[in-house]
């Protein structure tokens, strides 16, 4: 289980592939963002985007599930605090490979629990030819090792 200590600023995690499928774009945004270029091949064609896709919030929850696979899952994590920024910066198509990686860029012990760390982090996530599709500015609370040896001891 991976705590506080183990994310000094610099520590870099990778993220697995993953193919962005038609349907699962049209899946997506059909549920909760369905406008056209992101329901509709034609309509993705003839807009600004040249194709049908994907949901910036779809990047997102991709981004999500990679951020979980990479480190998330084995991390004594807390929750977050929130997110600093998320920017779209290019369209994601289907078909596309997404991938990428995320980095520690400051990591310090809450002053007002000083059982939780505070690690920030920046991701940036990429399609197959190496182009950055989106980056976000977030943080993460992670439990201090001192505090996890005394939870699992009794719990």
């Amino acid at each position: 289980m991976l705590c506080f200590e183990d994310f000094p600023v610099g520590r870099r995690f990778d993220f697995p592939s993953r193919v962005m499928t038609a349907e699962e774009i049209v899946a997506f945004a059909t549920e909760f963002d369905p406008q056209p270029m992101h329901v509709d091949e034609a309509a993705g064609k003839a807009s600004v985007l040249g194709g049908l896709a994907a949901s910036g919030w779809h990047t997102c929850a991709v981004m999500m599930r990679m951020l979980c696979e990479s480190y998330i899952d084995r991390t004594a994590g807390e929750g977050s605090p929130g997110v600093q920024s998320m920017e779209w910066k290019r369209p994601v198509l289907a078909g596309d490979t997404l991938s990428g990686h995320c980095r520690v860029v400051e990591a310090r012990v809450s002053r007002s629990r000083p059982e939780i760390g505070i690690v920030r982090f920046v991701a940036d996530v990429t399609n197959q030819r190496g182009e950055t599709v989106a980056v976000c500015d977030y943080a993460n609370m992670i439990r201090v090792k001192a505090t996890e040896a005394a939870a699992d001891a009794h719990g």
